[in-house]
């Protein structure tokens, strides 16, 4: 495992529209598909409200223990977008009124429209770097490893596609699932004796209920190809002493049992 490289990332989703049920969140699949195609390993994602200290403790430890950190939400122009200020006390740093920022957004706004609530969105932490929104133009920055974005979806997309060419990434983590009509509480011990003898391999099981009958996917994710190799013929060996038959594609959920008869065919919460 020591030649595989790992690089780690979070996502912060800034909001209390988000926890309220208001808004849901349309952002963290887009990045984890994307990050995960890049060889990023998205390792947590929180969401939090828009609280000062709770923000500012967010990004301190995110950004001391992941590689990238990724924010969503809190940088419009209103009194309760306070993202910028968050970011920068985390850093230690006065905000200021990025020039080219503001170049930006009187280029957009026609003049009557500019006023100091607007403007608001030029302001940055001292020494950010810029991220580009081609779609509203208002930017969203860069202080170290931590990348702030709007929450609204088409904005965070374009920002985040217009740096996401430049993120470093490692090796990419590679998936695999075997589905079984077998129920979890059956294939469990044998599945745990794997996961003990592979430690490098995440390995997952999801219950379904399909043509009238249960069953679970079990997936494999690894960096190590040849580990991954192993743990799949592991896992079909188990599903046939376990008088199964192993199908190599992913069953998704057809109707959801959530009265937890079994123990084992609830789905994941």
């Amino acid at each position: 495992m020591s030649d595989i490289k790992v690089v780690t990332a979070c996502v912060l989703i800034i909001g209390n529209e988000v926890l309220s049920g208001r808004t849901p969140d349309a952002n963290l699949n887009y990045m984890a598909r994307k990050l995960s195609d890049m060889g990023i390993r998205l390792a947590e994602a929180r969401v939090i409200p828009d609280v000062e200290s709770v923000i500012v403790a967010a990004v301190n430890e995110t950004r001391a223990k992941y590689n990238y950190v990724f924010t969503t939400g809190g940088i419009g122009p209103t009194h309760d977008d306070i993202t910028c200020y968050c970011i920068a006390k985390a850093f230690g740093v006065p905000v200021i009124r990025h020039p080219e920022a503001e170049a930006l957004l009187r280029s957009y706004i026609p003049p009557e429209r500019i006023n100091e609530a607007r403007l608001k969105m030029a302001d940055v932490p001292e020494g950010s770097e810029l991220i580009q929104n081609s779609v509203s133009k208002a930017p969203g920055f860069r202080v170290g490893n931590v990348y702030v974005m709007a929450g609204v979806p088409s904005i965070m997309r374009a920002m985040f596609d217009s740096f996401a060419p430049y993120l470093a990434g490692g090796d990419k983590v590679q998936s695999r699932a075997v589905a079984c009509f077998l129920p979890e509480g059956t294939v469990a011990k044998g599945l745990s004796d794997i996961q003990d003898r592979h430690p490098e391999v995440d390995i997952g099981s999801y219950p379904f209920f399909n043509t009238g009958k249960f069953g679970c996917t079990l997936i494999s994710r690894s960096a190590n190809r040849t580990s991954l190799d192993q743990v799949v013929d592991q896992i079909r060996a188990l599903i046939i002493s376990c008088g199964g038959e192993p199908l190599d594609r992913d069953i998704v959920t057809e109707t959801e049992n959530d009265n937890g008869s079994d123990g084992n065919i609830a789905p994941k919460r």
